[in-house]
């Protein structure tokens, strides 16, 4: 990945590519997730517990291939359950994939997920005879006939509980790497007259991260998996292919998504609301019939009542808007809680920072906040109050009271015209 990230922490929709897998393996209804990482790898371990607090994590201390990989975890696999070995940056398996893989333990030892892809090339073929696999044949071993199969291996396989320690503390190093392969479980299996079954899935899904550029691809089909669930879900997305979701992004019924509007993580949308073109959320939430955009941030903590009204280059963080509340232009509201109905002008600001603390503000129901506003927290805006337009606000406004913080304006009659003959006359000096 030529990055100072583990390849598995890199991301695609807005979540790590082990998360990606951990989730999966999640909603298949594994009762029991082991995840074996290199040493001295507590950046991943973190985001292994959290994301999957049970999970059991175990140290592969030496590279000597995929099987070892899986001793690593002896412990987990001396419990006799079904196993599935999956891997941590082939973030698009489904989770209906691992249940069909574990479903086909039901009369197999041992379950191989196969792919088709459009070109094979580099592939491990998957030799079969009849509903049975033979044995899985790497490209450069493979003769004319077994590179003409389109069926290749895609890594991930699945064990029966009673076989699968057994077959893998078997597995032997005698190749010209000396590690520990882990496919070479089928031919011990065979040898012993136990099934080998197969399982095809999409070749999109299957796809592994190994560099920039497939992590795009990824990124890339697993929009095309998100915005197809956002449109059966009753999502109107007007042009989808502008739209970018996260893993994460929850839709109500009969929401509309503009052009060019980016979903971060942990964005609720409830029913009825729009999102209007060139929009960004993150970590908001955005009531029911709410209007957000176009040009609108929403910054994480942000959480807009039903019918809330934010515009066109306004940016909400941290903020917590009621009912039927307008910002409906060039405005921050940042750290702050706003009352139903409240008004917010044009160019108002929340000055919610002093250099060292964030403070709040506190702004009541049915309060108008003129254009221009600077409120410097923490002050409270009662309700029903009004702000001046250009006012500075200090300190506490009561409810229903006038708040002007300005300085007082003064006109010189005539001034104007006075200073054009002032300098008319003096141009003619020079």
């Amino acid at each position: 990945m030529r990055s100072a990230l583990p390849k598995v922490l890199h991301r695609v929709g807005g979540a790590s590519l082990i998360g990606h897998v951990l989730a999966s393996a999640a909603k298949s209804g594994a009762h029991g997730v082991d995840v074996v990482i290199g040493p001295e790898r507590d950046d991943v371990a973190a985001e292994i517990k959290r994301i999957g607090p049970d999970a059991r994590i175990y140290v592969q201390r030496e590279r000597l291939g995929t099987a070892h990989a899986v001793l690593s975890a002896k412990e987990a696999l001396s419990s006799g359950h079904d196993l599935i070995v999956a891997f941590g940056d082939t973030p698009l398996v489904r989770a209906e994939t691992f249940s069909m893989l574990a479903d086909a333990l039901q009369d197999a030892a041992v379950a191989v997920l196969g792919f088709r892809p459009k070109n094979p090339h580099g592939y491990g073929r998957l030799v079969m005879e009849g509903d049975q696999l033979v044995s899985i044949r790497e490209e450069k071993d493979a003769s004319d006939a077994e590179r003409k199969i389109g069926l290749c291996n895609a890594g991930i396989m699945a064990f029966a509980g009673k076989h699968a320690l057994s077959l893998i503390e078997a597995i032997g190093n005698e190749n010209a790497k000396g590690e520990y392969y882990l496919t070479d479980a089928v031919a011990l299996a065979r040898a012993r007259n136990l099934k080998v079954a197969v399982r095809e899935a999409a070749e999109e899904e299957v796809m592994g991260i190994n560099d920039r550029a497939q992590l795009a691809e990824a990124e890339s089909e697993l929009q095309k998996r998100l915005r197809k669930a956002a449109l059966e879900s009753g999502v109107t997305l007007i042009a989808p292919e502008t739209v970018f979701l996260s893993a994460d992004t929850q839709f109500g019924k009969d929401v509309t998504v503009e052009p060019n509007v980016v979903f971060g993580p942990g964005v609720v949308v409830k029913d009825g609301a729009t999102i209007k073109a060139f929009s960004h959320l993150e970590g908001a939430e955005v009531g029911e019939g709410a209007s957000v955009g176009p040009f609108a941030r929403l910054r994480p903590g942000t959480k807009l009542g039903a019918k809330t009204r934010i515009g066109n280059f306004v940016e909400v963080k941290a903020a917590v808007l009621g009912e039927g509340a307008k910002a409906n232009h060039l405005a921050y509201v940042g750290d702050a809680s706003v009352g139903p109905n409240a008004n917010i002008g044009a160019g108002t600001i929340t000055c919610n920072y002093d250099g060292h603390a964030k403070s709040k503000t506190d702004i009541g129901e049915g309060a108008f906040i003129g254009s221009n506003s600077a409120l410097v927290a923490p002050v409270k805006i009662g309700a029903g109050a009004y702000v001046g337009s250009g006012s500075v606000i200090t300190e506490d406004v009561p409810a229903d009271a006038l708040a002007l913080g300005r300085g007082r304006q003064a006109v010189k009659e005539g001034w104007a015209a006075a200073e054009r003959k002032r300098r008319a006359k003096a141009g003619k000096h020079d």
